[in-house]
């Protein structure tokens, strides 16, 4: 590992990868990215749904959607790997009068920046994904260029990219302490120590630790995630053959099909924030009552594979990007509360040019800034799953 650098990026998930990728294409190549474990994207990169979607709040978040996917549709051409992404749509079901309120004007702003989305009925989307049961929805949103890629699929490419420009990539490196003086950074690892203008805090979860290396107060709260992923379940069988991803709103309940079987989760609103990552066999007894009652062929499905992961929570739900001015040279690209894969490409284009030009290109990045939590006044995102 190398002593000097111009760029210290800590956190090799999607978004530290990402930004590095950019970094070298506005030509910045004198970057080390680090990475604690064996791996990359072994922390809430490779724990994920692979969800992608334009289907936000916020028109801040839509506008990263609108760049990320169409960044997806040309992964391979663009960055050179494949991604394995498959456009099927994505189905929120709505099932009270304030959510489906809420929706229909989200969808107002989501076709005013180019978005098609459309507002269904129950049994527009009980046709789109057969096997659903929609007692008690009263209303359904579904955008048909939203979908599902592969996180690791993403993260690789953009890395190998990314090296392949120059950028040097440390793994099993972890970070242990950081000292700001005379106008840089120095990062001290279990390697050694790298000095460099400009690091990127890019540890998801653990963006809060690295913040606290330094003094700083960084917002972001862990907080567990189930995934579980059904034994074969024959299309055709009470489930959709596409890979359309259906979420109930009101339960955070959502599944699509992977593979030979079904993925599904849900949240839980009573745990607290933890870096408990150990899945709880409990809370699929919970998720099941819920399942069952949309998609009753799980009703007998066995479960071949489980794992949890971290969200990485922000109080208002929406990502922090952008330089944290009490320190400087460090800039945050964490907190997306959910949503960080899908907004990878996006978020690190516009991280890369604020750190090369002071500013992004096409996005006003003050919904995300870091210092809007001082300012008391900001937007929030309301369609965290």
């Amino acid at each position: 590992m190398k002593t000097i650098a111009e760029v210290v990026i800590i956190g090799g998930g999607c978004m530290g990868a990402s930004t590095a990728y950019y970094l070298a294409r506005n030509g910045v190549r004198d970057v080390v990215l680090l990475e604690r474990e064996p791996m990359l994207g072994m922390g809430s990169t490779g724990r994920n749904a692979g969800g992608v979607r334009h289907q936000f709040s916020s028109e801040a978040n839509v506008k990263l959607s609108i760049e990320s996917i169409r960044l997806f549709e040309r992964f391979a051409e663009e960055v050179g790997y494949e991604i394995d992404f498959h456009q099927d749509g994505y189905l929120f079901l709505l099932s009270n009068e304030k959510d489906l309120s809420d929706f229909q004007r989200n969808v107002e702003m989501q076709r005013r920046l180019g978005v098609e989305v459309e507002v269904l009925t129950p049994s527009d989307a009980r046709r789109l994904a057969p096997g659903l049961e929609v007692g008690g929805v009263i209303g359904a949103t579904f955008c048909a260029r939203d979908g599902i890629a592969d996180p690791n699929g993403v993260t690789v490419g953009f890395a190998k990219a990314a090296q392949a420009a120059g950028v040097e990539i440390c793994r099993e490196t972890e970070v242990t302490g950081i000292r700001t003086e005379a106008g840089r950074v120095t990062v001290e690892t279990t390697r050694g120590t790298i000095s460099a203008r400009t690091v990127v805090n890019a540890a998801g979860p653990y963006a809060r630790d690295i913040g606290k290396m330094v003094g700083l107060e960084v917002p972001v709260f862990p907080y567990r995630r189930h995934i579980f992923i059904t034994e074969t379940i024959t299309p055709g069988a009470g489930v959709p053959a596409s890979k359309i991803m259906v979420i109930d709103f009101e339960t955070t309940f959502y599944f699509h099909r992977e593979g030979a079987g079904i993925l599904f989760g849900m949240s839980d609103p009573d745990e607290p924030s933890s870096y408990n990552s150990a899945v709880s066999w409990e809370f699929l007894e919970k998720i099941t009552r819920t399942a069952v009652k949309r998609l009753p062929a799980l009703a007998e499905a066995g479960i071949a594979h489980a794992w949890a992961g971290l969200y990485e929570m922000t109080p208002d739900g929406m990502p922090i990007i952008g330089p944290a001015h009490q320190i400087e040279g460090l800039f945050i690209v964490a907190g997306f509360s959910g949503h960080g894969f899908q907004h990878s490409p996006s978020a690190g284009r516009a991280l890369a040019e604020m750190i090369v030009n002071g500013e992004a290109r096409n996005f006003d990045m003050t919904p995300f800034s870091f210092d809007r939590f001082s300012r008391g006044s900001h937007e929030s995102e309301a369609n965290i799953v």
